[in-house]
């Protein structure tokens, strides 16, 4: 005797079911829920006195001013999750996706006569609906996206960018995803065609190799796109590096500065590349702000996460947590009450894709708290790599400068950081790792490298 998910479910095709109702609700359930949570960080961020672990380590002004820019994040936030829910609610009102599932038909009807016979199906007619969808999503939310880049982060330093570069950014990344959606959206739609009730582990195993090519290409064809990509110059810094990665086995074979600065005052560092051929890339603002030992300790605990098999991890949880998900969809892909409900005489897969993600909304919502978890676990162990490295004090100040050119906040609600924190403070940080402090590092800047 097996058990089955979607036959447990059996019962939610009932005509009777009101659909629309039950994603009203999930959807302005979440909007209440994490409104909430916000109210409450919100209150966190009202503080004006520093957490007594980092007193000595940042400056008053640079901690009121961090909370300043942490309270006018909020705000926007609790705005642009209006507009949102507002813009959700008008869309299911409305009727909008069976007028965009004709429109994606009235498309492929126009451009049938040029397009192979094999490309005049439903799912051809699926993928001009997502385009239309895709067109329509990023149209209404450019004012969203505009205030945060031009008013919001040009207010506290951070935008770099000009109306000609979003502009160009916005187009390309739009090109893009007519590039990489049509394969994909076909695949999916072909093999819940082609197997129906057991198309869970096919298409699972068809999502963790999209996973892994667009990693593959991501580094060499995506992002080259949008940043430049320079070899790191010769010097006290890329000796470090090289140094470290031959100490860790770590299988370096680049090293790149990449040009964030040209949209942005924030910094980072990751890796990229296949098991045995690493990339690792630091951002020019990171290098700017940075001593060469603590850029190298950033760089430590990346390694770090590579030592201790954290992506694997990572890749297998989320295959558990899309194989969980796809089983239940198994139960609502031929639900007809669901696509009754919006308008459709039929029942097209691409369609019921979009409406589960309503419905999953208050499941994916738990499964955040557990995936957060799991991900600040790794962060604590990344950072304890670092340390046997002998990296603890350069960690320590990496960890304030980053905290601190960023102006991240320094505390957080614990209901508020379990939902939306995938790493930890930086004073849980410092505390796990045993820093000291020795000196007010906060705003203390770097001499050039050579």
């Amino acid at each position: 005797m097996t058990f089955s998910i979607s036959e447990t479910l059996g019962f939610l095709d009932n005509p009777n079911l009101p659909w629309k109702s039950i994603i009203v609700g999930f959807t302005v359930g979440q909007f209440l829920f994490e409104t909430y949570l916000g109210y409450r960080q919100y209150q966190v961020l009202q503080k004006t006195s520093l957490p007594s672990t980092i007193k000595q380590e940042v400056p008053k002004e640079t901690f009121d001013k961090s909370q300043d820019y942490s309270r006018a994040k909020q705000r926007f936030a609790f705005i642009s999750d209006g507009y949102s829910l507002v813009k959700n609610l008008l869309f299911i009102k409305y009727d909008v996706l069976p007028k965009f599932w004709s429109f994606g038909g009235s498309i492929l009807k126009t451009v049938a006569p040029y397009l192979p016979k094999f490309m005049g199906g439903i799912i051809t007619q699926s993928i001009f609906f997502v385009f239309v969808l895709s067109i329509f999503s990023n149209l209404t939310s450019l004012p969203v996206d505009y205030y945060q880049t031009f008013v919001l982060e040009e207010k506290y330093g951070f935008n770099k960018s000009t109306i000609g570069l979003w502009i160009t950014d916005q187009l390309k990344s739009l090109a893009l995803s007519f590039v990489l959606l049509p394969p994909v959206l076909a695949g999916i739609l072909k093999i819940i065609d082609t197997f129906g009730q057991s198309f869970i582990l096919y298409l699972s195993g068809f999502v963790l190799v999209t996973q892994l090519v667009l990693m593959t290409i991501y580094p060499s064809l995506i992002q080259p796109l949008f940043n430049k990509f320079t070899p790191l110059e010769d010097g006290e810094l890329k000796d470090a590096i090289e140094d470290l990665a031959r100490k860790q086995q770590f299988p370096l074979t680049k090293l790149y500065v990449i040009d964030g600065s040209k949209r942005s005052g924030h910094s980072n560092a990751y890796f990229t590349g296949l098991p045995w051929s690493k990339q690792i890339v630091l951002f020019d603002t990171l290098i700017e702000q940075s001593t060469v030992d603590e850029t190298v300790a950033v760089l430590a605990h990346e390694i770090g996460h590579w030592n201790l098999n954290h992506l694997p991890q990572m890749l297998l949880f989320s295959q558990l947590n899309v194989s969980f998900m796809f089983s239940i969809f198994a139960a609502f892909v031929n639900n007809n009450s669901l696509y009754r409900s919006f308008g459709f005489a039929t029942n097209p897969t691409m369609v019921g894709l979009i409406l589960f993600s309503d419905i999953f909304k208050p499941v994916e919502s738990g499964l955040q708290f557990i995936q957060n978890l799991f991900i600040r676990k790794n962060e604590y162990e990344a950072d304890e790599y670092a340390k046997t490295c002998g990296y603890t004090e350069d960690l320590g100040k990496s960890l304030i400068k980053l905290n601190v050119e960023n102006l991240s906040y320094f505390e957080a609600d614990w209901l508020y950081s379990a939902y939306h924190r995938s790493h930890p403070l930086l004073t849980e940080r410092l505390e796990a790792i045993g820093y000291v402090s020795k000196e007010k590092v906060g705003l203390e800047k770097p001499e050039k490298q050579d």
